[in-house]
């Protein structure tokens, strides 16, 4: 069955130590009294849920899936409505939400990092309530007053989840081609009819009723994505109390059988006649659906980081244990009959990539989720316009960056485990099957390479990449005279030029050929991915060396892995940069025949 931990240590040391949250939040007034202390306390409490209730129905609802019974009703896998009741009960769906709506007004770093323990515990399951998050941000930026009062305090309270409908059967990615139709009913109202396909969490048994966001066109819509409404549509008409009343005409026609995620019920939604609600403008939305959609995007991020978190203590755990050979220097363990493999080079190599990967992420999207926080809450609006700046140049990258390396790192899991890591038993082979989808869904990652290079570099010329290089450029000043950080400062310099050469490159080829962007696209990505990892392992290098001699191990711990970092896994750069520079000549000189 397996292990899991909360690293609440790690956790605490990018809060505190990497981010001085406490001290960031004194320049947000909502949050200025909120103390380490408080942060730790939830922090501990959310890692006993965790790793108790969840944890030990990941792999039941792996092998048992959720069940499609027919006219519509699906139910999930044992245990999943009463973990469910449990974290309603606990209060946990309402942590970072707003007050005004019964939230308990936490910062959104602070339910960031209750989502990576959620997902290492139970990917699966997790998103349930991590869908009606979304769907609570949709509708707290986008909707009326009156949507507000009557769905947010369900979705706030877990009574009710939360859905997001786009794709449909014809059309993926490319919504501009969806057919779902809105007609007016003439009470403020609008009749839905269409079909959505892949819709997680669609239908279930955990709540009293599923609040779903859909998107539609009106009937006197433009083509493509400007004729693009956005629409709520409960399953459950909510009463003059509020309370579920009249059957909507939404429902369930089937449930995907999928390679992961099986505790998570991943619906074709029929839509015949069901009556909706505007949310935000005519036409517009993409524009409010976007709120949802980039929450996902960060969301999915997490999902990878919960995974390579928890493949990680389950191979460490394993290499710690498994005998097997001598090591090549001699024996390391004399008294048994072979060595455990984590004397082996190689399992270090791989135990060692999940780790850095691991912690890295951690403290980059920690750190995004502080900026979240600037953005809404920060008294200086200059501040809040260049952490919005970002937040959104670097979704892309949490979103794709993370979730490839959670796919390297649970393979890296599975073969450090061997034969073990193969069969189900050992839990391991689950996690490379529930990775595997998030490199896929909300946005593949090529969407999201080409986002971050067309749209957030290319577009603007490089003005939010610049924002995040003169972060690094500060701290390469800073740091540069120190002798000690030499061998973290230089390869960061280093990388941060070749980063600014490359997007000049291809921006120039770009002007004369716009198949250079999707040519250069996924390496490019990577490559501003290993940049930005290189800056947070950096920081976190100088954080250890000032306090490696406290005598804690952790520190040693931290240092080294910075320093596998950069000698191992920031070298695929020369790589990635070398593909990017390659061009789209390879790619399209190629007749399409001769595939």
């Amino acid at each position: 069955m397996g292990q899991y931990a909360a690293p609440l240590r790690d956790m605490q040391f990018v809060l505190h130590e990497l981010l001085n949250v406490e001290a960031e939040l004194k320049q947000l007034p909502k949050h200025a009294d909120l103390d380490a202390d408080t942060i730790n306390a939830v922090l501990q409490e959310a890692g006993k849920f965790c790793s108790e209730v969840l944890f030990p129905l990941n792999q039941v609802g792996d092998q048992q899936g959720c069940t499609y019974v027919g006219d519509g009703v699906v139910t999930t896998p044992e245990g999943f409505k009463q973990a469910y009741q449990q974290y309603v009960e606990a209060g946990w769906p309402a942590l970072g939400c707003d007050p005004a709506y019964g939230g308990q007004g936490l910062p959104a770093f602070v339910n960031n990092a209750l989502y990576e323990m959620l997902n290492s515990a139970n990917q699966a399951w997790t998103m349930y309530p991590g869908l009606s998050h979304g769907a609570y941000e949709c509708l707290h930026a986008h909707g009326t007053p009156e949507l507000q009062q009557r769905y947010l305090p369900k979705l706030v309270s877990g009574q009710w989840t939360g859905t997001m409908c786009l794709t449909e059967p014809h059309c993926g990615t490319d919504l501009g081609i969806l057919r779902t139709r809105a007609e007016p009913n003439g009470d403020g109202s609008y009749s839905i009819t269409g079909t959505k396909i892949f819709i997680s969490s669609g239908e279930h048994n955990l709540a009293d009723n599923i609040v779903h966001l859909v998107l539609a066109r009106l009937p006197d819509a433009p083509a493509g994505t400007k004729g693009i409404s956005l629409f709520i549509v409960p399953k459950f008409i909510p009463d003059d109390n509020g309370e579920p009343g009249q059957r909507n005409g939404v429902q369930c026609g089937s449930i995907e059988h999928k390679m992961g995620i099986h505790g998570n019920a991943t619906c074709v939604i029929n839509l015949d006649g069901a009556q909706g609600w505007l949310v935000g403008e005519p036409n517009k939305g993409l524009n409010a659906m976007f709120v949802m959609m980039n929450a996902a995007r960060l969301g999915v991020g997490m999902q990878g980081l919960g995974l390579t978190e928890v493949a990680y203590q389950n191979s460490l755990a394993y290499a710690r244990q498994r005998l097997q050979m001598r090591s090549l220097s001699g024996p390391k363990a004399p008294d048994k009959a072979a060595d455990p493999i984590i004397v082996h080079p190689d399992v270090r190599r791989m135990l060692l990539t999940q780790k850095a990967y691991v912690e890295a992420g951690r403290a980059f999207t920690y750190w995004a989720a502080l900026q979240i926080d600037k953005e809404l809450s920060h008294e200086d609006e200059a501040v809040r316009r260049d952490a919005a700046d970002l937040v959104a140049l670097l979704t892309p990258v949490i979103k794709a960056f993370l979730t490839d390396n959670a796919f390297e790192a649970t393979n890296n899991a599975m073969q450090v485990l061997g034969g073990h890591g193969y069969i189900a038993e050992w839990g391991i082979e689950q996690y490379v099957r529930d990775a595997r989808i998030n490199m896929i869904y909300e946005g593949t990652n090529t969407i999201q390479a080409l986002d971050l290079l067309g749209r957030k570099v290319l577009g603007d010329m490089g003005t939010k990449l610049k924002k995040f290089g003169k972060l690094v450029q500060e701290f390469v000043e800073a740091e540069g005279i120190n002798p000690a950080m030499q061998e973290f400062v230089n390869p960061l310099a280093d990388i941060g030029e070749k980063v600014q050469k490359l997007t000049m490159e291809i921006g120039m080829k770009a002007m004369q050929n716009p198949d250079e962007v999707g040519a250069a696209a996924v390496p490019y990505l990577r490559t501003v991915g290993h940049w930005v990892f290189s800056y947070f392992w950096a920081r976190m290098a100088s954080l250890a060396l000032d306090k490696q001699g406290s005598g804690d191990p952790f520190y040693r711990s931290k240092l080294a892995t910075a320093r596998f970092y950069f000698a191992k896994l920031l070298p695929e750069t020369a790589f990635t940069i070398r593909a990017a520079r390659a061009g789209a000549k390879p790619l399209t000189d190629i007749d399409e025949a001769l595939f």
